[in-house]
This record gives structure tokens, sequence and C-alpha cells, in this order.
């Protein structure tokens, strides 16, 4: 997934802004006020910048699909930050930079496999997701089922393409990925990883037909599963990611490198496993170079002894704690029929931040 590539698509079809963790997710992306109503414009395929000629293709063919890909690549972000929200990298964006990370994703890193997998997951996800919504007229339901009827079930409802919406990811976020050195294999592996926790977690999902709900028919259909699912997923994976080495080999059109896993008494990884071959900062302090802002004044938790810790969040440098008042909402009574009542309480919280 070209992350450059992204980040413009993004300021074209993504202008809404929210908060996560303290941080606007689309802040980087906002790259000025000439954008802000361009979600309602045409589409120029040739006016975004960084497009290979393959890439230019697939947008001006199936430009009716490009806002999912756009749409995909936000959901993968937004898991991103769910997932790694108490880590000492947190996924954070960078403000007024094509490079939407900055340079973290510049090394072969367990961040920027993760990061690759998510985005080309959510881009297959969005896209099969849109198609079955009626959205685009290139592509719809799924019309293959897997298989006869069960007992007590019978198909219906419209399954969901996943083969599609991982064809169309796989074409587009592959299609730059084409060199033959080390950084395009992990790429290519790390994309496919992502597109595959979809295609092996599709489930049925059933409706009951009757008086009152009683079930005298219920119909079923393939469904993807919910993406924090496949975010939980690919976050175990990042934690068991194969470390590799780079080798060199001489062929017809030159040298080519390719991967292999650095420990030969670990299991080999598949193609459901993350892989990386460089290692990752400490993300302790701000560091320009490696992208990383450092943990201080990050909100940490002072009863854990996990990374999302005060001990290992602040780096063994302890943290600063003060005192907040919140308005909460409290004694709410449920009145018939059929409202609910409540007071406005004044609570006092203690925030512990990384010095």
């Amino acid at each position: 997934m070209d992350l450059y590539l992204v980040g413009y698509l993004m300021c074209m079809w993504l202008s809404s802004s929210r908060v996560l963790g303290g941080y606007p997710i689309w802040w980087s992306l906002a790259l000025g006020q000439q954008y802000s109503s361009l979600g309602s414009q045409p589409i120029l395929c040739g006016s975004i910048p960084g497009l290979v000629p393959k890439q230019l293709r697939f947008c001006r063919n199936y430009i009716e699909i490009m806002p999912s890909v756009a749409e995909g690549v936000k959901l993968g972000i937004q898991e991103c930050q769910h997932q790694f929200r108490g880590r000492r990298w947190n996924c954070t964006t960078i403000k007024d930079n094509l490079a939407i990370f900055g340079p973290v994703l510049d090394k072969a890193t367990r961040e920027s496999g993760f990061v690759h997998a998510i985005a080309s997951a959510g881009v297959a996800f969005a896209v099969t997701r849109s198609c079955a919504e009626g959205t685009s007229t290139m592509c719809g339901c799924d019309s293959h089922h897997k298989g006869p009827p069960g007992e007590g079930w019978k198909w219906g409802g419209c399954s969901e393409d996943a083969e599609f919406g991982v064809l169309v990811s796989r074409e587009f976020a592959d299609a730059r990925e084409n060199r033959p050195d080390a950084r395009s294999a992990m790429n290519r592996h790390n994309n496919e990883a992502g597109r595959m926790t979809i295609l092996e977690n599709m489930h049925l999902r059933c409706k009951c037909h009757g008086l009152s709900g009683s079930c005298e028919v219920k119909t079923c259909w393939w469904a993807q599963p919910d993406f924090r699912l496949l975010g939980d997923y690919l976050k175990d994976k990042y934690d068991s990611a194969s470390e590799m080495l780079v080798e060199k080999h001489r062929e017809s059109r030159g040298w080519v490198e390719t991967l292999r896993a650095k420990y030969a008494f670990f299991k080999h990884p598949t193609e459901r496993d993350l892989v990386y071959y460089e290692g990752s900062p400490n993300f302790c302090e701000p560091n320009p170079e490696t992208g990383s802002f450092g943990t201080r004044d990050r909100v940490c938790n002072v009863s854990s002894h996990g990374i999302e810790g005060c001990d290992l969040l602040c780096c063994g440098r302890g943290h600063n704690t003060r005192t907040e008042k919140r308005k909460e909402k409290c004694h709410c009574i449920f009145h018939w029929c059929c409202y609910v009542s409540c007071q406005e309480c004044v609570r006092v919280y203690d925030v512990h931040t990384c010095k």
C-alpha cells in the first residue's frame, strides 16, 4: 500500500474529522481548505500524484469504487490507532504530510508490516461492504453460494463478495510492489496476510422470519466479520511477527532479493503471518529521523504492569499525577413509559502522564 498516495486520496474523499486517543486522526491529511469540498467533486485520476501506470488504469476503470478504497484506508488507520492506543508507538499521523506516518514506515519493521496489513484488509473490507450495500453498479452480492443450505435454514439475503474486495485490494495496493527487492517482497506478503484474515473469517449470518420472530423460516448469507475482530487478529500477528533475513539471488533479470526466516528452529512463517527484517526504535524519545514522537505527556495506567503501564510506557522516566474534575450523568432513573432522567455529577479522577 503506497501511503503517500493514500494521503492524497484521503484528502479528496475523507473530509470528516474524528479524535481518537487525543489525536485528530485526519489532521495529517488536511492539506489545505481547498480540499474541504472535494468529496462531492468529480475524481480526476490523472491529478492524483504518485500513481504508477497500473494504478492509473485501475483508477480510470474502477472510478466508482475509488471512494471505497480511500474509506478502507481510513478504516485501517482508525483500527491501527485503536490497537496501539496504549503502546509507545500509537500509530500517530502527521500534520501536513502526504507520508501520513512520517519516516516511521521507511524501515522494514513490525510497525510497517502491521500498517500494510491492516490498510490492505481495510480496502478489501470497505469495497466488499460497499458492493453488498449496492452503492456500485460494477459489483454486488456473491451469487456463488458456498455449499447447500443447512438444516432449518436456506440461502437468502445478500452474501458479501469478499473475493471481489480482496481482488480490488490486491490489484491496487500491490501494484507498486513490483520491484525485485526485499521491501517489495515484505510489503506484498503483509498486504496478503491482511486480506487473508477476511477470507478466513467469513461466516454465516442469519435472520429469522415468521410471526413474532418465531423463526419458522431462517435465511442465511455469507458475511464479513466485524473489523475489530480482524484488528485483534492482526495485532496478535504483529506480536508474533517473524523476523526475516534478506538473500540476494542472481536471475536472468538481474539481482533479486528474497526473504527467509532468520531462525531456522522457529516455525516458518505462513502466508497468514506478518514478517519484517529490521528492528524497531524504542519510541521512548522524539526522533525525527525514525518518526518517533516519544512518550512524554502520554497518559499511562499506574496500576498496570503491561506496556500501557506507567513503568514501561514512560521508559523508566517516571510520571506526573494531576486531578481532573469531569461532569458525568448519574442517578439515572427509568420512567414508564419511556424515558430516562439523570442528574449531573462532578467526579474527580487522577490522571497520570509520563515525564
